[in-house]
């Protein structure tokens, strides 16, 4: 009796499997990104609404069309006496997956006390991983101007913490509180709230270990 070895069988789980994955990042569409480069004027992203539009790009070039994108950035205030507008108040309520169909967190709470962030899943618009600790560059300090829990800081907490509202690369004014999307560092494991900039600009953003990336997310 002759056996035959087919070779049916192995293509056809790799099949089912290639099958599974898109299914999966087709029920799941990407919600969150970091962005695969910067602006290139250091902390100055043209404010808010230039780093809204630098996500908003970027995520169109990768096919992720038809969703409203917002930088997780915060900013302070201008009159001494209020509050500037929070990070986590920008960018919706969730649940957010990266470019491979991954949860990251299903709401504004995991996402501040427990999201699925480290380097293997904050990665960028097109699936790529972000360059950490160890690595050269080392590009994992992400702008946020944030605290841990997502908030802006408060005009009596001491310090220009979002680089003039990020419109400055000027040195020597203030910084930029960054945080490490590989969770690594200096003791920090903070995603969002590590440690400040050396300074804003370009050069100082990468001397103090990043790139001037953003976190970007779908806010719809």
């Amino acid at each position: 009796m002759k056996f035959f070895r087919s070779s049916t069988i192995p293509v056809t789980v790799f099949l089912i499997l290639a099958f599974s994955g898109a299914q999966a990042a087709g029920e799941h569409p990407m919600g969150f990104f970091v962005t695969s480069k910067s602006i290139g004027k250091g902390a100055d992203l043209g404010g808010l609404a230039g780093a809204d539009a630098h996500c908003a790009s970027l995520a169109r070039a990768a096919g992720a069309t038809g969703r409203t994108w917002r930088a997780y950035l915060s900013t302070q205030s201008t009159d001494g006496k209020t509050r500037g507008k929070s990070a986590r108040d920008r960018i919706g309520n969730g649940p957010w997956y990266n470019a491979r169909g991954e949860l990251i967190a299903s709401d504004l709470d995991q996402l501040h006390l427990s999201p699925n962030l480290i380097k293997r899943t904050a990665l960028d618009e097109n699936g790529n991983q972000i360059k950490g600790r160890g690595e050269k560059p080392n590009e994992h300090d992400i702008l946020t101007g944030s605290k841990n829990d997502g908030t802006a800081y408060f005009p009596w907490e001491e310090g220009d913490h979002t680089c003039s509202n990020w419109t400055s690369s000027a040195d020597g004014k203030g910084s930029a509180q960054v945080g490490h999307h590989d969770r690594h560092g200096g003791g920090n494991t903070s995603w969002n709230s590590a440690h400040p900039s050396r300074g804003c600009s370009q050069q100082n953003l990468v001397g103090t270990g990043g790139a001037g990336y953003l976190y970007c997310f779908a806010a719809d």
